[in-house]
């Protein structure tokens, strides 16, 4: 597929999430083959003579029993790990709720980096998993391998709507415990609920020995306020609108905007999280090959933005 045709508007009117999160992938070009984040699990590598001081653990009785002779099992690291793809679901991710020049809204976007990460790590043979919550419930769909496994997923994201609220730490720990042994966890997210709360529980997972990525999806239009004249506003949290000049609070409001974004890149930074800002201007598969490759190279992460258009 084209670049053209990776465009967020155009790629996101396809209604099959199996197939974006293909073409996605296959736009990202890469030529590798590896997970791109670190595996934790191990898995059994060959037998040697028991030494003193090798932990007893790892003894193998049954070979024992059929030779008299002590032998320690030996494990290799594999690349194979567990996901959990945290995915806000709250109703500021639909702005901007209408098409057009507006482009997708920051819901649509995190869906379709979502469904092309949870892609990449299953054709990786990672296993992935779903955690939102919905009408004030976890959604779950427990991490597993296999392709059969990921259109499960895939078809679990493609019900989900931006709408109402959601408790960020409450998710995000549910996430980290249900990991069963060490994993990464993406959450994807405009960040602007309980910002105190999400940082303790992403630090806290992260202190558990979790790989913790933050992905903050946001708008262009939201970060640059490009509007003029008198301009109604709806609070998608709460449904509270106000009629306002936009000349008037558009200084400030940029200025907090910027203050918003730079709180959580230099807080994730000196906590040692994995942190990239996304605009959803930016088509899908370039976000996520600029995001790869930072992190492979071990830079900062932010921003990953396209130029106004």
């Amino acid at each position: 597929m084209s670049a053209s045709l990776l465009q967020p508007a155009v790629i996101a009117a396809i209604d099959d999430l199996e197939v974006v999160a293909r073409h996605i992938v296959e736009g990202l070009r890469t030529g590798e083959h590896r997970s791109p984040f670190h595996g934790f699990s191990a898995e059994f590598s060959q037998y040697r003579p028991y030494r003193p001081g090798d932990d007893l653990k790892y003894l193998d009785w049954k070979v024992l029993a059929r030779t008299d002779r002590l032998y320690t099992r030996q494990f290799r690291e594999t690349t194979n790990l567990s996901a959990m793809l945290v995915l806000d679901a709250s109703a500021s991710m639909a702005y901007p709720s209408t098409g057009g020049d507006a482009g997708v809204s920051k819901f649509v976007y995190a869906r379709l980096i979502a469904a092309a990460l949870a892609y990449l790590l299953v054709q990786q043979g990672d296993a992935v998993g779903l955690m939102t919550m919905a009408d004030g419930k976890f959604v779950y769909v427990p991490p597993r391998g296999g392709r059969m496994h990921l259109r499960r997923v895939l078809a679990r994201m493609s019900t989900l709507q931006p709408e109402g609220t959601w408790t960020p730490g409450a998710v995000i720990s549910r996430s980290a415990e249900l990991l069963r042994r060490r994993g990464v966890i993406l959450t994807l997210s405009d960040f602007y609920d309980a910002e105190a709360e999400t940082m303790t529980e992403l630090k806290r997972a992260s202190r558990r020995g979790h790989e913790t990525a933050m992905l903050q999806v946001m708008s262009r239009r939201e970060i640059e306020f490009p509007y003029t004249g008198g301009v109604e506003f709806e609070e998608l949290e709460g449904g509270a609108t106000r009629l306002v000049e936009a000349s008037s609070i558009a200084a400030g409001y940029r200025t907090r905007i910027a203050a918003f974004l730079e709180r959580w890149r230099t807080e994730s930074r000196s906590s040692g999280l994995d942190y990239a800002l996304m605009t959803t201007d930016v088509p899908p598969d370039e976000a996520l090959r600029k995001y790869l490759i930072r992190r492979g190279a071990g830079r900062d992460l932010s921003p990953i933005t396209g130029s106004q258009g």
